[in-house]
């Protein structure tokens, strides 16, 4: 096997991916009170929705350990890729760092890069496929971890929340703030910072005019090539509004491509019901 990439469970696996063996997926926990729920493949999307919206507490998540990680990369690949949650917001990306340097010390002549996503989501997605369009074009280990760092740099993330009880509970919204936002069908545009930070970039009334205002801000930060890249957009638990925000892009953008998924368990915990998730 010339290539493997790991990456974690805030990635969406693609469908063709589950029975690649060059891909694997890095589980990670996810905390609803009391209870563990292991962000794999047995991941209930509805289930877990409503354990959140019945738990007083905020959702939390913890990163999977650096033995896991080296567990992925203990394999017959000669280049392995890890893609991991943005160090901003988990410790994901430096458990994996940290596998790394402990195989390392074992088998130093293994090529491993760790790739730190200053993304989530779908935004994992699209790297694994970048990585892979370049380990299929031939390119050296070298030469993919160049690419695929410079293509990280250009990307954006942007999201819209339908609910707004997961902001509120981890302190990042006020009681008051929360209530009077739903109250007023207020939808904050959310998006990431350059290292890889949540920001808000915008609000609107009522979500129709939120997802306008959320391709508005995709349209000012297009790449000089959008029809080299790829759109990704995930949704939890809401595929029309997907589809409505998929044909807007379309209308405005010349992007290459755009793929859709459902949220996994971390995208779910941070997007909530009927948020979307889209990364350019």
């Amino acid at each position: 096997m010339r290539y493997k990439i790991i990456i974690d469970s805030c990635g969406e696996l693609l469908d063709e991916w589950k029975k690649d063996e060059c891909f694997e997926s890095i589980p990670l926990t996810l905390m609803v009170g009391a209870e563990q729920i292991i962000d794999d493949e047995t991941f209930d999307q509805a289930e877990f929705i409503n354990k959140v919206a019945a738990c007083p507490e905020c959702p939390k998540s913890a990163c999977p350990s650096p033995e896991r990680y080296m567990r992925a990369y203990d394999c017959e690949a000669e280049h392995i890729y890890a893609v991991t949650l943005s160090s901003e917001l988990s410790g994901s990306y430096n458990s994996a760092l940290l596998g790394r340097d402990l195989i390392m010390e074992d088998h130093p002549d293994k090529k491993i890069h760790v790739f730190n996503s200053r993304s989530a989501s779908i935004g994992e997605s699209l790297i694994g496929m970048k990585i892979q369009e370049c380990e299929e074009a031939g390119m050296s280990f070298e030469e993919v971890v160049s690419t695929v760092e410079h293509y990280i740099e250009g990307q954006h993330t942007f999201f819209i929340l339908e609910n707004l009880d997961t902001l509120r509970k981890n302190g990042r919204l006020s009681k008051v703030k929360a209530l009077v936002a739903s109250a007023l069908k207020i939808k904050p545009v959310m998006g990431s910072t350059d290292d890889g930070n949540i920001c808000q970039l915008d609000q609107a009334r009522g979500m129709k005019k939120a997802l306008v205002k959320m391709v508005n801000s995709i349209e000012e930060k297009k790449s000089s090539d959008p029809q080299e890249r790829m759109v990704g957009i995930a949704h939890c638990n809401c595929p029309q509004r997907a589809e409505m925000v998929k044909e807007e892009i379309i209308k405005r953008l010349p992007f290459k491509d755009v793929i859709l998924v459902n949220t996994a368990g971390v995208s779910t915990m941070y997007a909530n019901d009927g948020g979307i998730i889209v990364v350019a």
